[in-house]
């Protein structure tokens, strides 16, 4: 047997790697930040859980999955406070519910907003609260568009003013 015929065999054998596959994004926006981590969700004795989360706002997002115990995801969810300093995005994939956020770009600072879990109709609501810590470290600030604007021609105040003559002939 030639070595290309063994070669050729053994890349047959060989099984491919399993590989992970980022959640789909719905809006088709895939740019992650270049900075995104997140703390293990801690929950508290009432219930409610929280989350630590550093981002950098260069126009990409960050993502946290979650799931109810028992490895499934939620069945509705919301966001009641908003982000102040960006945008959060809710969906489920794959057993879990996937919440992305994405700071404003150049923004630097503290952000925060609660993520409200629903189990099942009829189940109590389970609150999750993102803390972000935003950097901005090597982000472009954009410089505004500012429209050109030019100077209106200066009308003329004064008018004409036209005197006729009127001849009259006396016979």
């Amino acid at each position: 047997m030639s070595v290309g015929a063994v070669l050729a065999l053994a890349a047959c054998a060989q099984k491919p790697l399993p590989q992970h596959i980022a959640p789909p994004n719905p809006f088709g926006y895939q740019k992650v930040s270049a900075v995104c981590q997140t703390s293990p969700v801690k929950t508290a004795p009432d219930g409610s859980m929280s989350v630590s989360m550093k981002v950098r706002s260069d126009d990409g997002l960050c993502s946290l999955r979650i799931q109810q115990p028992g490895g499934k995801s939620y069945a509705s969810f919301g966001v009641d406070p908003s982000p102040t300093h960006g945008k959060a995005f809710l969906y489920n994939y794959d057993d879990s519910t996937v919440v992305d956020y994405t700071p404003t770009t150049a923004y630097a600072g503290p952000d925060r907003f609660v993520v409200i879990l629903i189990a099942a109709p009829g189940k109590p609501r389970t609150h999750l609260a993102v803390d972000a810590t935003v950097d901005a470290t090597g982000v472009p600030v954009p410089k505004p568009i500012v429209p050109v604007v030019t100077a209106p021609t200066p009308k003329s105040t004064s008018h004409k003013k036209t005197r006729t003559r009127s001849h009259s002939t006396h016979h």
